[in-house]
């Protein structure tokens, strides 16, 4: 019994990276329909792709503090039916701010569970298994986007244009659906619950998950993120959480289609090598899961960017004219693979690594926090900069990607294979 609930709270939890993959993609296979049906400019169509981003980024916020006071789980649960009721509100919207408003909810869901889900996973999970149990929320994040680009074909298959894009964001209502039931009955962290002096509840709750024994969390603890104090694990926060976007991985996944037709690619060719390109990102992305617990996490960092940056720098050439267009979906695997064997398989197992027990949500919530304010701008400004100069974009972003591979390699602390209690109390000398 105790095996099996733990194994149903890893999948219900990471069920949660599903649901926020689906909503990061489908969105790719609407924006035509949405320029057309609401007569948006490129800054218009940037907005209506960002403004789900913002209410992500309120969910990133003002998660952390009700996650630490309640618990991830119970905020979770409230996550869920947010999710459904997005999804819903998304199909049957008849204007555009019905439209944005339902994808601001649907936001401040993903936003939450780019917080609590990790946090949550990570404080149930032995540290020699850490990295692979974290990951398979990326998993799910990576599992979410190909889904999204299969979905968005078979509907284009099957249903009328003028209505095909209501049932794309519809259908997210089913695993909407399924991530709310899993989450029926679980018991919340050990060791949330220890640091909030219920002890009793801790060991029966170690006992359901089959835990060793209930941890024993930092002692002394305030309970607010304190610069004083947290200094250095916010810092790594902040960074991972902004060269994870600086990538310019969502911005890449949201416009994939524009991207495809502004090299010549379109209709059905740009949707199958949409969907290629999903295949090759889910493949990367359980090899850096299978890899990140003997490896480490920096080393990963490492090489994923100097790969990334080497790799936009290509797609940079194609639209300079210097390289040949039949080079562009080989570049774009070959970013999307560098990307989800590093940044994607680490960005949420070591967020949730690096801070305390009392202040672990709040921390995660720094860096997702960070992470959705970059994706919002950047995905805001993609259209806009492309327009001018479809080249400058990845030349951007693989300047950045280089940066990235220095600063960890100089600052980063490894994680692999610690406590979590050993990884916070080194970070705060």
């Amino acid at each position: 019994m105790s095996r099996a609930t733990h194994t149903r709270a890893v999948v219900a939890m990471s069920l949660g990276g599903l649901l926020f993959g689906f909503d990061t993609a489908v969105i790719s296979g609407v924006t035509d329909a949405l320029r057309h049906e609401y007569a948006l400019s490129s800054a218009g169509l940037g907005a209506a792709v960002s403004a789900a981003l913002w209410g992500t980024l309120a969910g990133a916020l003002f998660s952390g503090p009700p996650g630490d006071r309640w618990g991830s789980l119970a905020v979770l649960r409230v996550v869920g039916l947010l999710y459904v009721i997005s999804a819903v509100g998304c199909a049957v919207a008849t204007s555009l701010p019905a439209f944005v408003a339902f994808r601001v909810l649907g936001g401040l869901a993903i936003g939450a569970s780019s917080v609590l889900v990790p946090v949550y996973i990570a404080e149930i999970s032995p540290p020699q298994r850490r990295g692979l149990l974290v990951g398979l929320f990326q998993f799910n994040i990576v599992a979410g986007i190909l889904v999204a680009y299969l979905s968005n074909y078979l509907v284009a298959q099957a249903v009328t244009a003028d209505i095909a894009w209501r049932w794309k964001l519809g259908v997210a209502a089913v695993p909407a659906a399924l991530f709310l039931l899993l989450l029926t009955g679980l018991p919340q962290s050990p060791r949330w619950l220890t640091a909030r002096g219920r002890g009793g509840e801790a060991q029966a709750a170690a006992a359901r998950l089959g835990l060793a024994a209930v941890p024993v969390v930092e002692s002394g603890g305030t309970g607010r993120l304190d610069w004083r104090i947290h200094r250095m694990p916010i810092l790594l926060a902040i960074a991972i959480g902004l060269f994870n976007q600086l990538s310019g991985i969502n911005a890449i996944l949201y416009y994939l289609n524009d991207i495809f037709a502004a090299a010549g690619f379109h209709g059905v060719s740009g949707d199958m090598q949409a969907i290629a390109i999903g295949a090759a990102n889910l493949v990367a992305t359980v090899t850096g899961m299978a890899v990140i617990d003997r490896v480490g996490r920096k080393p990963l960092l490492i090489g994923g960017g100097v790969v990334t940056a080497l790799a936009l720098a290509g797609v940079a050439l194609v639209y300079a004219g210097a390289a040949s267009a039949a080079w562009l979906l080989p570049l774009l695997i070959l970013f999307i693979v560098a990307f989800a064997m590093s940044q994607g398989a680490v960005i949420w197992v070591y967020l949730s690594e690096i801070f305390p027990t009392d202040v672990r949500a709040r921390g995660q919530s720094v860096g997702s926090a960070t992470h959705w304010v970059a994706n919002a701008v950047l995905s805001f400004a993609f259209p806009l900069v492309a327009d001018w100069d479809r080249a400058l974009p990845f030349w951007f972003f693989a300047a950045a990607m280089l940066a990235q591979a220095v600063l960890v390699w100089r600052l980063f602390a490894e994680t692999r294979g610690r406590d979590l209690e050993a990884i916070s109390a080194d970070l705060a000398r």
